[in-house]
Formats: structure tokens, sequence, C-alpha cells
């Protein structure tokens, strides 16, 4: 286990050494280290090294000068300059934020923007001003839809977060693929086959081989295959690729260029926008009724599905549970990095002469 503060620290010193200003530094690395407490290790400092290669490949611009490029009052599209994906999408729901402030809503397409991390970070942001947050991001394409041998998507996440009163707010946030290409990361570190209903291998056969989609093959949509409803999850995935890319003006579907992740390296070979898209939102719920009756309303919503009869040897939990328990325990022992994400930053540690817990 390994002291969280201590990582948080080293990592935003990293994010200094390419560039960053202390501000967006210690922003950054807040984002990665909320994945790991939340149990998301997948998008954790095990991404560090990542954000460091897309600086190296000239991908990543430390310093971006964040703009709107087009807005009505309650909408904006917002160029990220090539910024962190980290950065970038806060900046962008704080503009919907203000925009929902003065009119209700506020919606805010992203373009040229890089990997944002886990999506729940940004839908939350929303919470503190009793409002709905959303966010979702379009991927690089691993994802094949119903039926296809092409990738075409990538797994495409959506947040929503949701205010309540004594209760802890209501967190969904899930890709709309069997499971996250991070995952696969985590069973290739540690050597183990993937579930089948994940992954397909490149003639369209289910597979449980951890590097298949390295090799020609690629991830299933949420439900895996046709028999178990895939084509929703094809069309899940699809709209946040047209809200995050088609609408924003940023790159889509199989345009959208990989993180910098190994195995998938460069940039995709034709460009159609600008970076990877992000959409985010912010609704007032007192833009639909009183914040405070709408909030005790979810206390009794989410008392009623936690006390529901749960199967032997489980628990109901509402989304967002799973991640709060980790949190809790995480805070007290620390976090449970893998052997090969620990060596990953103590090769950043020697590059750039900083010390690691």
């Amino acid at each position: 286990m390994v002291d969280h503060q201590k990582v948080r620290t080293f990592t935003e010193s990293i994010f200094q050494a390419i560039g960053c200003s202390e501000t967006d530094a210690k922003l950054a690395a807040d984002v990665l280290i909320s994945a790991d407490l939340n149990g998301v290790d997948s998008h954790g400092v095990a991404r560090l090294a990542g954000y460091v290669r897309l600086y190296d490949h000239g991908r990543l611009n430390p310093k971006p000068n964040i703009q709107i490029v087009h807005e009505t009052p309650s909408t904006a599209t917002v160029d990220g300059d090539r910024g962190l994906g980290l950065v970038v999408a806060p900046w962008a729901m704080q503009l919907a934020k203000e925009k929902a402030e003065r009119v209700g809503s506020g919606w805010v397409a992203v373009q040229n923007s890089n990997h944002f991390g886990i999506a729940g970070y940004h839908s939350s942001l929303a919470l503190n001003k009793d409002m709905i947050g959303w966010a979702m991001t379009n991927a690089a394409p691993l994802v094949v839809p119903t039926f296809s041998k092409e990738k075409l998507l990538g797994t495409n996440p959506i947040s929503v977060a949701i205010p309540a009163d004594k209760q802890p707010a209501f967190l969904a946030d899930f890709a709309t693929t069997a499971v996250a290409y991070g995952k696969m990361e985590i069973l290739q570190r540690q050597g183990k086959p993937a579930p089948m209903g994940w992954v397909q291998d490149a003639e369209g056969k289910p597979t449980a081989y951890n590097n298949a989609v390295k090799e020609g093959g690629g991830l299933l949509p949420l439900g895996g295959d046709r028999e178990h409803g895939s084509h929703k999850g094809y069309g899940l995935g699809s709209v946040v690729d047209i809200l995050s890319g088609v609408l924003s003006g940023a790159n889509y579907g199989p345009w959208v260029p990989p993180f910098a992740t190994a195995g998938f390296h460069g940039v995709a070979q034709q460009q159609v926008g600008k970076g990877t898209g992000h959409f985010l939102g912010a609704m007032r719920i007192d833009g639909f009724r009183p914040a405070d009756e709408f909030k005790q309303n979810m206390d009794t919503w989410i008392t009623r599905f936690r006390s529901a009869p749960a199967v032997e040897g489980e628990v109901v939990q509402i989304p967002g549970d799973q991640e709060r328990n980790f949190r809790a325990e995480r805070l007290k022992t620390g976090l449970p990095l893998n052997e090969k994400v620990i060596e990953s930053l103590e090769e950043l540690s020697k590059r750039f002469k900083i010390p690691f817990a």
C-alpha cells in the first residue's frame, strides 16, 4: 500500500515538470488520485506515464489557452488548445454551471482536448450548486459496433451526478462498453484472461485473450453480444461520440486520436476535427421544482432502493456507493498500486529526478 498523499505530491510534481502551472498540476493530480481512491485503478496514476508520453509526442500543451469559440446564453463550444483533459473538462464544467446559474441549464461541447480521466469527477462538480451534472467523452476506436469486425467507437463513458439531502449523491459513471479498456490493461499487467463477453478477436469471435484488442480484435459494446443487448451499448456509445465529437468539432468515430498507451502509438492517420471531444452539462434543480423538496425526495428514493431485498451474500447499492466504500477504506490503508504501475512511476522519478514515495 502507498500513501495517497505521497502519490498526490509526486503526481503534481511530474505535471509541473512537463510545464503545467502549479494550479493545473494540482487539479490534474486530484482527478487521478480521486480515481485511485474510488477504486477506479484503470484511470488513476496508472495513466500518469501516458500523459507524459502525450507531451513527449507533441500532443499535449501543458499551458493551454482554453477559449470559447461559439456560445449562446445556455450553450458553448470550447477549444481546449490540446490541454490536459483533466484540466479542460473542469474548466468547461465551470462554464456550464455559470450558464446554468443564469438561465437554468448550461451545456458545453469541447474540442481539441485530451483524455479527461474519470467522468464522475467532472459531473460531480455540479453538485455543490444544487445542480445535476453530466459528463461524457469520446475516445480512440477500440470498440466494435454490433456485428462489426472493425473498431469504430471508443469506450465513451457517461456520468450523471444528482444531489440528495442527507444521503450521499447519486453518481452514475460507466463506459458504454462491456468493460473500460483500462480494465483490460489491469488484466494484462496481472497476466489474467478476460471474462467472456468483454472482447472479440480479429475474426469477430468471442475470446478471453487479454491482448486481443492490440492484435486486431475489439472491445464489445455494453451487453457483449446482440442476444444480451449489445445494440443498446452501441447506441449509447454512438450518442456520446456524436455529442462529444461531431457536435463540438472534435474528431469522432475511427478518427479520434489514441491515448498514449503501450501498443497504441502516434495519432490517427486522418483528422476530421480537433483532438478529443467532451460534452458537459449542468441543470439547476430549481429550474424544475424547489431544490430542497427534490433532494428530500432523492433521500427517499435512495433509502428505498437500498432497502430492497438482496440476493444471498450481496447488498443493494445505489450508483456511487461502491466508490465511496473504496474511498473510505483507501484513505485509511493507502493505494494498492500494481507492481507495473509502481515501475512506471519509478521510471518517471528517475527521468525527472523527483523522488517517488
